[in-house]
């Protein structure tokens, strides 16, 4: 089952995608509203416009990656993840972030934290998160990251940006 909010009123309504073609268009009446808006199944515009905005940065899924987890404000994302520092935040086009997260979570700021991918001497990728620094934190594993803090990550450690909670998939190391 897939929610869909509406754009006038923010109400979600439910429907069960499986019985419909990637790239099919579907038109819904808000029953709150009654404000007549319409969805393509499988298409997402918002992901075709950050690529357009950086299509010079390339990812690896060699890397790893975060799993938005679903909420409120948002649904199950999967974000890939590069070497070096990835700036992680809400989408808005033109930011400087390299690593958006598409949501209307107020508590996440636009520029909230970040991970920095390198490779240890033995040539494991080391993960490690800092706060941005944010208006309402990071945590890791209910605990608020410090100012100039910082906090190795391994692969299915969970983190907490505003009101969403993510989970770190590294690779699979031998």
């Amino acid at each position: 089952m897939k929610r869909v909010r509406c754009p006038k009123c923010d109400a979600f309504i439910t429907f069960d995608e499986t019985k419909y073609v990637e790239g099919q268009s579907l038109v819904f009446v808000c029953p709150d509203c009654n404000k007549q808006f319409g969805i393509r199944i499988g298409v997402n515009k918002l992901r075709n416009v950050q690529r357009e905005e950086r299509p010079e940065e390339e990812t690896s899924s060699d890397i790893g990656s975060l799993l938005v987890i679903e909420n409120v404000f948002h649904y199950k994302q999967v974000i890939p993840l590069r070497m070096g520092l990835n700036t992680i935040g809400r989408y808005m086009k033109g930011s400087s972030i390299n690593t958006p997260i598409e949501t209307n979570d107020p508590s996440m700021d636009m520029l909230h934290c970040k991970i920095e991918v390198s490779r240890d001497k033995k040539g494991r990728l080391r993960y490690t998160l800092m706060d941005g620094p944010s208006n309402t934190g990071t945590f890791v594993d209910n605990e608020l990251l410090g100012d100039n803090e910082r906090r190795l990550l391994s692969d299915g450690s969970l983190f907490t940006i505003g009101a969403t909670s993510v989970i770190l998939r590294g690779k699979e190391q031998d």
